[in-house]
């Protein structure tokens, strides 16, 4: 395929697609960050979660370089660029299918011992498996410039080698397409899992049935087994159809609108999953929203605050939260913030 082919990134398709990556970026320090300063929310899920935030934190720095640079040659920025953003790219395929493997042996298999022997497997593939398709690809001289038919300004694989649909596949596609199939087969599993699990208990609590709080938590945990496999697709699919059209020679891969969105899919999933982990976690809610109000509280008034801390009540690995009790909440003055504001 001739370079003469390239397709065109506009300065309006860069803007959009930077501020993208921004978020993401963003987003992925945030997750990682939450780990960080509170230990004691350290679960073994959200510890999963935390990793593939740094592949999507890789992600996001690596493509908003190529965004930014929109390179025309192979040139060793280019390469460098070609293969952070391949290594990342695919360990987190593999991280988001780890993380529904977990809960899936958690939940369904109900052997937390079981699920938590898999966490060095995790490792060792989602790591391990992108690591060395990049090292060989690397060595192949098959990192390069591909004049952004299946990208959006950054360098992936060499559109002028002659191999180059297999090592789109082997460096992202083929674990694409694996995680389409597996994630929403694993996600609908749980969710039965739960819905007979809430059925059977009812059945011999029927208060149960009528409970505000056991709704509340049967529909939030419905909810989040439900978008995280639909985010997952509705992001990555338009790279999907742009490469089905690069093998189809179809002109219709060059679409402004397919290239932007194809872009934003691309880079947008750790701000995806920060907005998810914050709306369905509970004690981050809580924690962020008191920081916040502490440091609305300082400009306005000048005085400190230490937001306490409230209890996790994660469960079973889904972080659905039971709602905080009155003695979680901070005191409030009659302006409405935290005592000590």
């Amino acid at each position: 395929m001739a370079v003469d082919n390239q397709t065109v990134v506009y300065i309006s398709e860069q803007i959009v697609i930077l501020i993208s990556c921004a978020l993401s970026f963003l987003g992925s320090l945030l997750i990682i960050c939450t780990y960080i300063i509170w230990p004691d929310l350290r679960t073994t899920p959200r510890t999963l979660l935390v990793y593939l935030s740094v592949a999507d934190f890789l992600s996001a720095g690596s493509y908003a370089y190529g965004v930014w640079s929109v390179f025309e040659s192979n040139s060793v920025d280019c390469v460098v660029q070609g293969a952070i953003s391949t290594f990342a790219n695919t360990s987190s395929f593999f991280w988001t299918v780890a993380i529904a493997i977990y809960l899936y042996i958690l939940i369904v298999k109900s052997n937390q011992r079981q699920a938590d022997s898999f966490v060095l497997c995790f490792h060792v593939i989602s790591w391990g498996i992108p690591l060395g398709i990049t090292i060989a690809a690397l060595a192949l001289g098959r990192i390069g410039y591909d004049a952004s038919e299946v990208s959006v300004g950054w360098c992936w694989v060499r559109i002028q080698a002659p191999d180059h649909v297999l090592w789109m596949l082997l460096t992202g596609k083929i674990w694409e397409f694996l995680a389409y199939l597996t994630l929403p087969v694993l996600y609908v599993l749980i969710k039965k899992h739960i819905h007979r699990a809430h059925a059977a208990l009812s059945e011999y609590r029927p208060i149960l049935a009528y409970s505000p709080l056991s709704q509340s938590l049967s529909n939030m945990a419905d909810r989040k087994l439900t978008l995280i496999p639909i985010i997952f697709i509705a992001l990555r699919i338009w790279s999907t159809v742009r490469f089905l059209l690069m093998l189809a020679d179809s002109p219709a891969r060059q679409n402004p609108v397919l290239v932007t969105l194809h872009g934003i899919g691309n880079t947008f999933q750790g701000a995806a999953n920060c907005i998810m982990f914050v709306l369905f976690t509970q004690p981050i809610r809580s924690r962020l929203s008191a920081m916040l109000c502490c440091c609305t509280c300082r400009v306005r008034s000048g005085a400190s605050f230490i937001p306490s801390d409230t209890p996790n009540h994660s469960g079973l690995g889904l972080d659905v939260e039971t709602p905080s009790q009155p003695e979680d909440t901070p005191n409030t003055s009659r302006r409405g913030w935290p005592d000590g504001c």
